[in-house]
């Protein structure tokens, strides 16, 4: 069995964004060799996520609209975990929309069903963060 990491960097200029990173994936997965297996992609920070969706501007307006509801930036005062930092709402966006994708690898390509794509979720920009990308098979 094969096994290969690869480190992605982002820094969103933003306070929140959702970049389809399908790309770069497809790319690590070329460099690793495996034809058969699983691709892991998951955020390394608490405040950013991995996800897959359709990759359609509209979508994507909808779900910052419904997490700005279920967890709004502000009032910061709002949030007890505000005592440093004012990025409260972006842990609970991050819970929601969840830390990783693993996608399963056949015939050397992401097996994705139609319209699916991966994405990097920011919730609290302006500062580099990394994303994991580990690959295991054949």
């Amino acid at each position: 069995m094969k096994s290969y990491r690869k480190e992605l960097t982002f820094r969103v200029p933003a306070r929140r964004a959702f970049v389809n990173i399908t790309g770069e994936v497809e790319k690590a997965l070329a460099e690793s060799g495996v034809t058969e297996g699983l691709c892991l992609v998951n955020a390394m920070h608490i405040t950013a996520s991995v996800f897959v969706n359709d990759d359609e501007p509209g979508l994507h307006r909808d779900m910052e609209r419904w997490l700005e509801g279920l967890a709004p930036e502000k009032p910061y005062e709002r949030y007890d975990h505000n005592t440093f930092e004012d990025n409260g709402d972006a842990h609970l966006k991050r819970t929601v929309m969840g830390r990783e994708a693993v996608v399963a690898v056949t015939g050397g390509r992401l097996d994705f069903g139609p319209w699916e794509r991966i994405f990097y979720g920011e919730f609290d920009g302006k500062r580099n963060k990394r994303v994991l990308i580990k690959i295991i098979g054949e």
